[in-house]
């Protein structure tokens, strides 16, 4: 009988465990979604905002830069669910803050049409920011046996 109750304790644990990893994995997977969809859409918008500033510092026709406002504007848009995701699936206050960075520096491309060479330096430093942004979030999803995540089963 003992033997009976030991062993199911210990299939339960296992199939506790179980459950833990397979929710621990689905989590990291979200995660990653987030944080490509977040890289991909702000770097979408940079590339558009920098088109649409070429394009005034070009003197190119009103048509021309209405088009590319009309797309930067979507572009935007498209950061919103993204970063909404990101927001709920990392508690993460560095990866949040690169987060933060990236955007508010590609946003402010579009304060920088006064010359080629502000434009240049904004797209650049967005650039950046992008790159700091990825790189906080692939140190943050590194494998659990290299860093402690809820993923990894309680000492006991």
């Amino acid at each position: 009988m003992l033997g009976a109750i030991v062993s199911g304790r210990f299939q339960e644990r296992a199939a506790e465990r179980q459950v833990r990893v397979s929710h621990g994995e689905a989590i990291r997977r979200d995660r990653l979604e987030a944080v490509t969809a977040l890289a991909c859409a702000t770097s979408d918008h940079r590339t558009t905002m920098w088109r649409r500033g070429d394009a005034v510092l070009k003197g190119a026709d009103p048509e021309r830069i209405e088009a590319l406002r009309g797309e930067s504007h979507m572009t935007r848009s498209a950061v919103t669910r993204p970063l909404v995701a990101l927001r709920v699936l990392f508690e993460d206050q560095a990866v949040r803050t690169a987060a933060d960075h990236m955007i508010t520096l590609t946003y402010a491309i579009r304060d920088a049409y006064a010359t080629t060479e502000d434009l240049t330096a904004a797209r650049q430093a967005a650039r950046v920011a992008h790159d700091d942004f990825v790189n906080a979030a692939a140190h943050y999803l590194r494998p659990a046996s290299t860093h402690p995540t809820f993923e990894q089963e309680p000492t006991r």
